[in-house]
């Protein structure tokens, strides 16, 4: 048999190298209030932050405001991006088309692969950054409005890896 087989892949390197386990699992309650509300009336919860997770990715639920909202389609550089549909419909863009999601379907997004997202009416989603970049920044500054002026626009979105197509 060749190595590596991609069914028997190795294990990543070990990062806890003690003989014993350690007590270091928290815990976010259910029900917690968000951390960001946007105007729309969405809102996102951090439910694991790059820095609660050693930089290994960053878990967040979304869930929509009444009306449609949503970005136009880009791409990160550094991160990969994933979505989990929680409850109602989003319309997630795969690079090539529009698709309607539903409760329980997931949509992987490599870096440099172009998406979007929209959705409405309460949906909700899982959206998952591998690594765990610091995107608690870019969602608070677009819930307090995002800058207008053309450079600084483009500046921040650089900063946070976001690259509009």
């Amino acid at each position: 048999m060749s190595w590596p087989d991609p069914l028997h892949r190795p294990y990543p390197r070990a990062v806890h190298t003690g003989a014993d386990g350690e007590v270091s699992a928290w815990l976010r309650r259910d029900g917690a209030p968000p951390d960001v509300t946007y105007p729309s009336g969405g809102t996102c919860e951090y439910l694991a932050t790059g820095d609660r997770t050693r930089g290994r990715f960053g878990l967040y639920r979304w869930t929509f405001g009444e009306a449609e909202t949503g970005p136009e389609p880009h791409f990160h550089r550094s991160i990969s991006e994933q979505f989990y549909v929680l409850s109602g419909e989003v319309r997630l863009f795969d690079g090539r088309d529009w698709l309607t999601a539903g409760v329980g379907d997931f949509l992987y997004v490599p870096e440099g692969g172009v998406h979007a997202f929209r959705g409405s009416g309460g949906a909700s989603m899982l959206l998952v950054f591998a690594p765990g970049g610091p995107r608690e920044d870019y969602f608070e500054t677009l819930a307090r409005g995002a800058p207008t002026d053309p450079v600084e626009r483009a500046l921040f979105m650089a900063r946070h890896d976001t690259y509009w197509v």
